[in-house]
């Protein structure tokens, strides 16, 4: 079974959200990479794009399929793991450390519409 991170807020497409000094980092879930199988590549937004709540802002790609990143929340990329450039299996190793983007909130309050653990928990098995 697939680890779910207490504290931490869910989308319906597999990513999460944690809240550190009103900034979204925004990483993809265990369940996810595990779906995915072996991850060898993670596409990035650059720092200082912007990203909307649901559409699209990067992707993963692995040994078996390519699969797209939507953002959970609204707003600035602040900051983008560039140790995933060269480590991309990083996201398999520990799905919740590996983070992908970190982004400055224009609406906090579109948190409201994600899963808590309980509900992603139930919603994965």
């Amino acid at each position: 079974m697939a680890k779910v991170e207490a504290g931490l807020r869910y989308s319906e497409s597999h990513e999460w959200v944690r809240v550190e000094d009103g900034i979204a980092v925004i990483g993809v879930t265990d369940f996810a990479q595990k779906e995915m199988g072996d991850i060898t590549y993670v596409d990035m937004p650059e720092e200082g794009d912007e990203v909307v709540k649901g559409e699209e802002f990067g992707a993963l790609e692995s040994v078996k399929a390519s699969s797209d990143l939507y953002s959970p929340v609204s707003g600035k990329v602040v900051e983008v793991n560039t140790g995933l450039e060269d480590a991309p299996e990083a996201v398999n190793a520990d799905a919740f450390a590996a983070w992908i983007i970190k982004v400055e909130m224009s609406d906090p309050s579109e948190l409201d519409d994600l899963m808590d653990a309980e509900a992603y928990k139930a919603a994965t098995e």
